[in-house]
């Protein structure tokens, strides 16, 4: 008998994630411990400033893959009466970044990227990948403009955290699994994330326990008590300019006293009788506004995407990401791997802050700083290697980078606010999570489970298989479709999460539904 074995399904069974809902303050984050401290600062009377800061510095020991002090990011605030503002804490090149530390092999990269490989990778890992660390500059511009409680207070969550450490649990285990054979390269990497040089595994039975991330909580307590300049100019920041001079990094003691946030007016776009307010700076926000532009004349009749619908938006994407990547060439990082965090805060005021914060690869450059435990970001992969290239390697230079944190407003009061993490899908879920909602009209948590497509290159459409036999034919008449699960492993889709405030203030969060650890919490 002649048979042909079936798709491979990986995750047979049905999976749910619930939504919350109040009338104070919520937090949406992709690991559930940060959003319950984001909420206790809420709780103690904190802003939603605050409270954000205080979810991202706790996804520090929570998520160390995704985001952490040594990593950079984009945020986005807006309070009802007040301008929407674009805080930029991006990446940017450490000053004495010497272009020829990098020369290629004369080979492409087959794997992730198709840009020419560099010898030993030194642009994807080890201590010559690190850009800046901006992400504490960022919070602390955050805090500072908009935060009301003391510093100290704020960070007392992730000090507890760090100080229990991180679970040592499946998730964990497939996380380190997946970047193991780098972390291996770096001593102090090593000895954190492999002992007995392997990952860490939860126990066969019982409750998985914890472990510490080097010095790291004695790092968060310093910055509790001395402020967070202290990671710029004072112990800690001499901590991380040896470490880097030690192990030959460019990042220097002059690059951490100059580094600063930016605060900028967020972009507005108009969009079906909302105003929708995009990330200033080297974001994807340019590309999203081509694909709302394309999507004016859409069909949105129903109560759910149409097949023409879904094929509307793969074709205007694509003409979206060929004209984002025109000037770039293949110098765009596809990343794969890339491992971002967002999260998404309201409080009982109306203030609302998406941020999205990352260390670009899955464990960043995969090195810890021994003195200090910060785990530092590969920013550097963000630039071609290539002299001629647009986006060259350069001293003191921006890349572009993908993320898209977005609040809708009604007037001048913000109603909804969304963002994801995942490289150059995240545009794609964004735009999508924020249409299944405010266009079509669904729950959050319907729209979280709706199934969607992701289009991040002038060609080619990957689509979820339950998107079903009519919309797949649809995509398949323009277009290469690849079908796939959205599963937990591989991540085929952005991981985004949202917050919406309804016309009675009711506020209903919802986080991603493969993401095992993610939540949204509301404030008691």
């Amino acid at each position: 008998m002649a048979w042909t074995p079936p798709r491979h399904t990986s995750q047979h069974w049905h999976v749910t994630k619930p939504a919350a809902s109040g009338r104070k303050g919520m937090v949406a984050s992709q690991a559930r411990g940060a959003a319950e401290a984001g909420v206790a600062i809420l709780e103690a009377g904190g802003t939603a400033a605050d409270a954000a800061v205080a979810t991202a510095f706790a996804l520090a020991t929570l998520e160390p893959w995704n985001s952490g002090l040594g990593g950079i990011g984009f945020a986005q605030v807006m309070s009802p009466g007040g301008a929407a503002e674009t805080f930029d804490f991006g990446p940017v090149s450490p000053r004495g970044l010497n272009p020829a530390a990098f020369p290629m092999t004369g080979k492409m990269k087959a794997d992730l990227f198709t840009w020419p490989e560099v010898v030993e990778d030194r642009n994807v890992h080890g201590p010559l990948s690190f850009a800046i660390p901006s992400a504490v500059a960022g919070y602390m511009e955050l805090h500072a403009r908009h935060g009301r409680m003391p510093i100290k207070d704020v960070l007392a969550p992730a000090v507890a955290l760090a100080k229990r450490g991180l679970a040592q649990d499946w998730f964990t285990t497939l996380k380190v699994a997946n970047s193991a054979s780098v972390l291996k390269l770096y001593p102090e990497s090593a000895r954190i994330y492999l002992p007995g040089g392997l990952p860490p595994v939860a126990p066969y039975q019982g409750s998985p326990g914890f472990f510490q991330q080097g010095n790291l909580a004695a790092t968060l307590e310093r910055l509790a008590h001395a402020g967070l300049a202290d990671f710029y100019k004072g112990d800690i920041a001499a901590a991380i300019a040896a470490d880097c001079k030690d192990m030959g990094a460019f990042v220097s003691a002059e690059d951490l006293a100059q580094c600063k946030a930016r605060v900028l007016p967020a972009l507005e776009a108009a969009w079906r009788g909302k105003r929708l307010f995009l990330a200033n700076g080297l974001t994807a926000a340019p590309t999203l506004m081509r694909v709302l532009e394309g999507m004016r004349g859409a069909d949105f009749s129903g109560k759910a995407p149409s097949a023409a619908w879904y094929a509307q938006l793969a074709r205007v994407m694509r003409a979206a990401y060929a004209e984002r990547l025109a000037g770039l060439g293949d110098a765009e990082p596809k990343a794969a791997e890339s491992c971002t965090t967002h999260l998404t805060v309201a409080d009982k005021n109306g203030m609302m802050v998406a941020m999205t914060t990352t260390l670009l690869s899955s464990m960043g450059s995969r090195v810890v700083l021994p003195k200090s435990g910060v785990l530092m970001n590969n920013g550097v992969m963000w630039f071609d290697p290539r002299p001629e290239a647009a986006n060259a390697l350069a001293p003191g230079k921006r890349p572009l980078t993908n993320m898209c944190p977005v609040i809708a407003a009604e007037g001048d009061k913000p109603v909804l606010a969304t963002g994801a993490s995942g490289g150059r899908r995240i545009m794609a879920s964004v735009f999508q999570m924020l249409s299944f909602v405010s266009d079509f009209g669904m729950e959050p948590e319907q729209a979280a489970h709706h199934p969607r497509l992701d289009v991040s290159a002038p060609e080619g459409v990957t689509a979820d298989i339950r998107l079903g036999a009519a919309t797949l034919a649809a995509l398949a008449a323009e277009d290469t479709v690849t079908e796939v699960e959205h599963a937990v492993l591989p991540v085929n889709f952005a991981c985004p999460n949202l917050i919406r405030i309804g016309a009675d203030g009711l506020r209903t969060g919802i986080t991603d539904v493969m993401s095992p650890w993610s939540a949204a919490i509301a404030e008691a």
